[in-house]
């Protein structure tokens, strides 16, 4: 009896299994059913977006149509007539839509094209449609600007607008990466320590119009003083003492910061020796630029301290770099002056020049204006590998012998005698020192 009835039991489990399995089965069925399917249904392009036509298409392709200059030569007349009424435009536009009108100004700074305003402005209009008002003022404005015909004047600073200041733009251009790297070591806006170059080297172009017409016309390069003041930057010697001097003076009012401390650390003990091989180097100006930007920071201090922040005046900085440590007193009327400079038969004060310079836009993409234009002591000291990597920057290039503006002999005879002729020159070179060696004070 106990066979019989365990029969019926097995059975019963076998119908379970069974269609278990006879589900699992269908299952699978349906699944590659699915995936056939949706392939196929992929195959015969059932997922593709056909997409729509804006609505705006016709004005989308006249903006992407508007002209441009491809295969355009514009005379710099044309050139100027064109930007300025593209500023004009975008004067208008961002009376109205002020955060679309910054973004577009910082993307026309970096084109060559003035329509790619017209066209920026032309797709955002796409949006201002309603805006009767917007459309209305900038009628009137197209209207109003074309009663003034473009003038061709030259630049409205005198002194930009002659030969040499064509050939010294280039000149400096040749070292703003020595600029930006001594700005970034004294902790000074490279533009400013620019703007002292210019007055410097435009007074030494004028000076000496004979030699800049045969010697540095072609060959664009700074004039390096060799006597009485030193350097691209005609730095005296007792100046650069007292710079560095200041450097490692906490209780200095003009003391820059534990981060300044060894900037002009020397390498030797004869220290006379190596200030002037430093700033007498024809080819590498750093430590010149250093220097100046030393003096230039230090100055901005003396007066800080006392009470007047001229940080944000480049008349003043720039003056006083001129006339030096000993006029340098902080008071609240504080002037621009410093020696005159003779440029094409009109007078400029040295200040003056700097800050024409400073503002004129000139060299603004390889010295731009600085939010802050002094870089705070930050306490950390250079370490030994930071100060050698200065210290590398001294060629060995020859140079006059010192002290020779003193000396009683012929003094064409002294320098022709000197290390700074070397005979293996080229006649490039040659003519190089030539001309260094004529505007030499």
């Amino acid at each position: 009896m106990a066979v019989f009835k365990r029969v019926p039991a097995e059975q019963g489990k076998r119908k379970v299994w069974k269609t278990i399995f006879m589900v699992a089965v269908y299952a699978f069925a349906l699944a590659g059913f699915g995936i056939i399917g949706a392939w196929a249904f992929y195959q015969l392009g059932g997922t593709r977006n056909k997409g729509a036509v804006d609505e705006n298409y016709r004005y989308l392709m006249s903006v992407s149509e508007m002209k441009d200059l491809k295969g355009k030569e514009l005379t710099k007349e044309q050139a100027n007539e064109l930007w300025m009424n593209q500023f004009a435009k975008l004067a208008a536009f961002g009376k109205f839509y002020p955060e679309n009108a910054r973004l577009i100004l910082h993307a026309a700074q970096e084109s060559d094209d003035p329509f790619v305003i017209d066209r920026m402005i032309a797709a955002a209009s796409i949006y201002a449609g309603g805006d009767t008002d917007y459309k209305k003022y900038m009628k009137e404005l197209s209207t109003f600007f074309d009663k003034q015909p473009q003038q061709n004047n030259e630049n409205i600073i005198p002194w930009m607008a002659t030969v040499e200041w064509q050939a010294l733009k280039s000149a400096i251009l040749k070292d703003s990466a020595l600029l930006v790297k001594a700005g970034l070591i004294s902790g000074v806006e490279p533009r400013l320590i620019v703007s002292c170059l210019v007055g410097e080297q435009i007074r030494l172009f004028n000076s000496k119009r004979e030699m800049f017409k045969k010697y540095l016309g072609p060959v664009k390069v700074l004039s390096v003083q060799s006597q009485f003041s030193y350097g691209v930057n005609g730095i005296k010697d007792f100046t650069a003492a007292a710079v560095e001097q200041h450097l490692k003076d906490p209780s200095s009012e003009f003391y820059m910061g534990k981060r300044y401390e060894n900037i002009l650390d020397f390498e030797t003990g004869d220290h006379s020796g190596e200030r002037y091989k430093r700033l007498v180097d024809y080819r590498n100006h750093l430590y010149s630029y250093i220097y100046t930007g030393c003096i230039l920071h230090q100055t901005m201090l003396q007066w800080k301290r006392a009470g007047y922040d001229i940080s944000d005046r480049p008349d003043i900085l720039c003056t006083l770099f001129n006339v030096g440590f000993s006029q340098s007193h902080p008071h609240p009327d504080a002037v621009c002056g410093g020696s005159h400079i003779s440029i094409d038969g009109k007078s400029y004060t040295f200040g003056a020049v700097g800050f024409d310079f400073y503002y004129s836009g000139e060299l603004a993409s390889a010295f731009p204006f600085w939010r802050q234009h002094f870089i705070p002591d930050d306490g950390k000291a250079l370490t030994m590998e930071e100060i050698q990597a200065i210290q590398g920057n001294m060629s060995d290039c020859a140079r006059p012998e010192k002290g020779l503006e003193y000396r009683k002999q012929d003094s064409n005879a002294v320098m022709e005698s000197s290390s700074l002729y070397d005979p293996n020159l080229t006649p490039r070179e040659r003519e190089i020192q030539e001309f260094l060696r004529a505007t030499e004070y």
